[in-house]
């Protein structure tokens, strides 16, 4: 399939892409690695008049650990996965990159893509909120910081403003914290049925592919804190979901699943009982 007509723009600054998007307002996307947005094109889904290239912009994809893990919006699934700085130093960021699509689309996909696309099954948005990570986003008033609990909004619904580009992901160093991560997928590089991921020291237990995005499970958290094992943070966790049903699972599936990935996420965070 062809996608419909639109216009072509390439930009050389995060600026200039700002200038574009006000300037077409409703009609124009962001097309970075394109691993999202081409597909949807080329099925119909999506009909932006304009694309907003920022391929080519300086500057967005710079990757640095400084107090914390800073990375470009435009650096690549592909080069977060192999770079050592995000092994050492945000290692549950790491171990959800591995599951993020397949090598193929990890070459051209970017971080910065996959979380202002906010699929309600993606990896990257629920590490981001169970590390208490932050994107920055600039507009035409500036940059401002977003923290990850108030980014997503809902299925492929984020908290950025239509003229905002997302331009910076930041994450607390997180080396040696005891951490998790697990999903169930029908295939490798499908997106998940259900997913967990887990971190120790405080708590964070979020939950993704159940709902419009991905969502912590605060009471939970709580137990998890105080000392619980596994199987009673897990019951705790998963007593009221009430996922979403559809074509490729119902929503009593994926609860009994979400309890499942959950333990072993907390298995692999050192978690026991």
């Amino acid at each position: 399939m062809k996608p419909p007509p639109f216009e072509h723009v390439p930009v050389e600054s995060a600026e200039a892409a700002v200038a574009a998007l006000a300037e077409h307002g409703d009609e124009a996307k962001v097309l970075a690695g394109g691993q999202s947005l081409v597909p949807l094109l080329n099925m119909r889904l999506a009909r932006p008049g304009v694309l907003v290239d920022v391929n080519r912009a300086h500057g967005l994809d710079g990757l640095e650990a400084n107090g914390a893990l800073t990375l470009g919006a435009l650096v690549r699934q592909a080069d977060a996965l192999e770079s050592s700085v995000v092994l050492e130093q945000a290692p549950l960021f790491a171990a959800a990159l591995r599951h993020v699509g397949h090598p193929a689309t990890r070459n051209r996909g970017t971080l910065g893509g996959s979380l202002a696309h906010a699929d309600p099954a993606a990896e990257l948005p629920a590490v981001l909120l169970a590390l208490d990570g932050e994107v920055d986003a600039l507009g035409p008033a500036g940059e401002r910081t977003i923290a990850a609990e108030a980014l997503f909004t809902g299925p492929f619904t984020t908290a950025l403003a239509p003229d905002e580009l997302l331009v910076r992901v930041r994450l607390p160093l997180s080396s040696g914290r005891p951490c998790g991560f697990t999903e169930l997928v029908r295939r490798p590089g499908d997106f998940a049925l259900a997913g967990a991921a887990v971190c120790v020291g405080p708590a964070r237990i979020v939950f993704f592919g159940l709902g419009g995005e991905p969502s912590r499970a605060a009471g939970a958290e709580k137990l998890l804190d105080a000392g619980a094992g596994a199987t009673e943070v897990a019951a705790a966790a998963t007593r009221d979901l009430d996922p979403v049903s559809d074509v490729h699972a119902d929503g009593e599936y994926r609860r009994r699943v979400a309890g499942v990935v959950l333990r072993r996420a907390l298995a692999e965070a050192g978690i026991d009982g």
